[in-house]
């Protein structure tokens, strides 16, 4: 494809934080030409991802994937963001691979390149690329390692002076400290602590209770840049399920508001106590073809009976529960007709807002982050399984776009009550 002015491909911005939104454009190409837009990012893992989108060059020689058609890979259609949401691992590849960031000091890096014709193209040098940074944590947010009273995580605190209001953030059963959430909630205005509630692998060696999470609510509460009376629970799966405990039993954490995501209510009163019971079943489970877990259905047994279930009439402030309907983990749209139900029937079903996406999985996290199927697993025996999470990779980008932006105005609503300040590269 030879040109007098080669082509050239620019993103705006080239830095940005993951939940914005870039254009991508290239130029100088022959018009009516078969060209393949590419993404290729390496991963603190040493795995490399990659998505792409094929095109066709407009008579002006120009590509826009926010606002052409991509024919075929790893999504189609006029998708502006396709190059971020539809990664997945290259072929030859290890099995169960999540994408995380573990260290948010530094950026997400993603190249960004244009193939000539839609073959092969993995062994072609690019006709043009670009590099574009992908930032979880804004200019201006602090970073703050917690260890005090036996408490395990990461603060991360607004740029400015503050009082900000604050967020205990739990993620699942995997165990581990997770920051990336965290970092993006404070680069939108909240002060947030990555809680480590256990490592991979050791959750009996935690002995955890209520105790430790209210020494965590504390640590967030009493902070001077954060305002006492405005703290709220944010969980994912498990965290989910801590979430609700808290909100229901707790005499210490009084949580101004709860984001639910792909949680349960069956633990009762006791978590160490509930997950142990719980995990005892997981082997009950169904096995797909690819040699898979499914545990949706040991969650359908539990939501059978009355017992173990948390008094949902209890709760006493604003909870958002968001589910996917294609959950292979938990059964999540049963979970949250269930918890509707049982806070109809205390009379505070007025506090719930629900969140449904009928073709979405179990990991519901911010927008554009890479959709898994299926990802590895490590139980409290040290057992490493691969767990089936399912969604489709499209409906589940969208769950997570749309459910993100919710849960953000749901936050500024009742953590800040007027308009928030907005972080910004």
């Amino acid at each position: 494809m030879s040109q007098t002015v080669p082509p050239i491909i620019s993103v705006v911005p080239t830095r940005a934080l993951m939940d914005e939104t870039f254009k991508v454009l290239v130029e100088n190409l022959p018009p009516g030409s078969p060209v393949t837009v590419r993404a290729l990012h390496h991963s603190e893992d040493r795995d490399y991802w990659e998505a792409y989108g094929h095109y066709i060059s407009s008579p002006r020689g120009t590509v826009s994937v926010s606002d052409d058609l991509s024919f075929g890979g790893t999504y189609t259609g006029k998708e502006a963001m396709g190059l971020l949401w539809s990664m997945r691992p290259v072929p030859g590849s290890r099995t169960g691979l999540r994408l995380r960031k573990r260290n948010v000091s530094t950026p997400m890096l993603v190249h960004i390149s244009v193939h000539g014709g839609h073959g092969d193209f993995r062994d072609q040098t690019p006709l043009a690329s670009v590099l574009t940074e992908r930032w979880y944590m804004a200019p201006g947010v602090h970073r703050i390692e917690i260890d005090e009273n036996g408490v395990r995580g990461t603060m991360f605190i607004p740029p400015g002076p503050g009082p900000f209001p604050g967020l205990v953030d739990m993620w699942g059963g995997g165990g581990g400290l997770l920051e990336y959430r965290s970092a993006l909630l404070a680069s939108r205005g909240f002060a947030s602590l990555a809680l480590e509630y256990f490592k991979p692998g050791e959750l009996s060696s935690a002995e955890l209770e209520l105790n430790y999470f209210e020494k965590a609510f504390n640590i967030v509460r009493d902070h001077p840049q954060v305002m006492p009376d405005r703290v709220g629970l944010f969980g994912l799966s498990l965290g989910s399920s801590v979430t609700m405990l808290l909100a229901a039993e707790s005499q210490v954490v009084q949580p101004r508001c709860c984001v639910c995501v792909s949680g349960t209510h069956y633990f009762g009163s006791s978590f160490s106590g509930g997950h142990a019971k719980i995990e005892e079943t997981l082997d009950q489970g169904r096995v797909d073809e690819n040699n898979c877990h499914i545990w949706r259905d040991i969650g359908l047994q539990y939501l059978k009976g009355a017992s173990g279930k948390l008094n949902m009439g209890k709760i006493q402030c604003p909870v958002m529960l968001v589910s996917g309907a294609d959950d292979q983990n938990v059964p999540a749209p049963e979970v949250a007709e269930d918890i509707s139900q049982l806070m109809r029937a205390a009379g505070n079903e007025h506090l719930l807002t629900r969140l449904d996406y009928p073709d979405a999985g179990h990991l519901i996290e911010p927008p554009f982050s890479p959709h898994f199927r299926a990802t590895n697993f490590i139980l409290h025996s040290k057992r490493e399984k691969v767990i089936l999470l399912w969604g489709k990779t499209k409906p589940h980008s969208d769950a997570q776009e749309d459910s993100w932006r919710r849960m953000l105005a749901f936050l500024q609503l009742h953590l800040y009550g007027d308009a928030s300040p907005r972080a910004k590269l």
